[in-house]
């Protein structure tokens, strides 16, 4: 995903204002409260994006094309082009093929190294590989792993947004790993702070590798002791047709974001680009809901101190965890998992503001 450069005035439009700000509470709100949005989360989305940009006046050419191809070019690893929509479709129809030799191969694993420590390992290994193989292919990935360890459903989604915690914290070590930190580089790539490859690295690692290890000691934790003699091959039960379906529901939640993040891109830039950062901080737990790189883009820039930047950044990586609008990985494993909204909520929302509480003594108190 990139930003679409638009021009908004100068002066706030308090109408404008107004119905994004309707639309934004309509966009927390009413997944947890009416059911059939809960269940139907990607035309819902869809239909609130479409309002937004209606509303803030932002339709343009460069943003329906923009909202098309995101889905199939999110990123781009080594020049070749990644998108979302294609590696959940791929790897869909490998373990739809393949399911028996997979699964039977992570069960052999579980079975001789224990659940807890099967858990420990991979959440910390997809966490931190996700910088270099990107955040959607470990995603794809956890969710089929999750499906195979022998846990009940409660324990299973617990295990699925710490994964996803991780997954999203270590994407933003490199340019590679998702949007958000692709274009924190692109923004900060001249003077004063000339970004290359590993400038994320050198100023996120030590916050970022930390919360990734604790995340993976959490989720062995939270899976609790399994017994691993009678863990068999799980039966594989998902249609081709629902293959494909998940795909497109995929490719529709991710459109459906980016037409949200141009659709209240006024509300950024009128107000929340222009929050000192302490209370930006907080403020940034909107990208629970809103695509984090329009906010990168609106927030992030050469004018900003490294502590400014790393405060905006891990404000916004903690909120991305927290709901499944949130990040790449929320979406996949939550469209592979069936996981509701209430569901991650419950266990996302405490999480996150644990960490957003931790992160902002860090930052601002200790100053580390």
């Amino acid at each position: 995903m990139t930003a679409i450069e638009v021009t908004i005035p100068e002066e706030p439009n308090l109408l404008i204002a107004v119905g994004l700000g309707i639309i934004l509470a309509l966009v927390l709100v009413l997944p947890f409260r009416v059911k059939k949005i809960e269940e139907n989360l990607e035309p819902f989305f869809l239909v609130m994006g479409i309002i937004a940009v209606t509303i803030s006046g932002l339709w343009s050419i460069d943003l329906i094309i923009e909202a098309l191809e995101a889905p199939v070019k999110i990123a781009e690893v080594y020049g070749i082009p990644i998108g979302i929509f294609q590696v959940v479709l791929i790897v869909g129809l490998i373990i739809h093929y393949y399911n028996k030799p997979i699964y039977s191969a992570l069960v052999a694993v579980m079975k001789k190294i224990g659940v807890r420590t099967f858990a420990f390992i991979f959440v910390v290994l997809f966490g931190l590989a996700s910088s270099l193989i990107t955040v959607i292919v470990c995603a794809v990935l956890l969710a089929e792993i999750a499906l195979v360890m022998p846990l009940d459903r409660k324990k299973k989604v617990e295990f699925i947004v710490i994964a996803c915690f991780a997954v999203g914290f270590g994407a933003a070590l490199t340019p590679v790993g998702e949007p958000l930190s692709t274009i924190a580089v692109k923004k900060l790539a001249g003077e004063p702070y000339h970004a290359d490859f590993f400038f994320l690295f050198n100023i996120l690692a030590h916050y970022i590798i930390p919360a990734v290890v604790l995340l993976g000691i959490l989720a062995a934790f939270r899976v609790g002791k399994q017994s691993v003699e009678n863990i068999g091959v799980p039966e594989y039960t998902e249609t081709l047709r629902g293959v494909i379906i998940r795909a497109v529901k995929v490719y529709t939640f991710v459109a459906a974001l980016i037409l949200l993040g141009g659709g209240f891109t006024p509300l950024i830039v009128w107000y929340i680009s222009k929050i000192p950062p302490q209370i930006l901080y907080w403020v940034n737990m909107v990208s629970a809901v809103l695509d984090n790189a329009t906010l990168t883009a609106a927030e992030i820039g050469p004018s900003l101190s490294l502590s400014q930047i790393k405060s905006a950044l891990m404000a916004l990586l903690i909120s991305g965890g927290m709901l499944i609008p949130g990040n790449i990985p929320n979406i996949v494993s939550a469209a592979r998992l069936k996981i509701t909204s209430s569901e991650w909520a419950k266990i996302g929302v405490p999480l996150g503001l644990v960490l957003m509480v931790a992160y902002y003594v860090i930052i601002f108190y200790l100053g580390f």
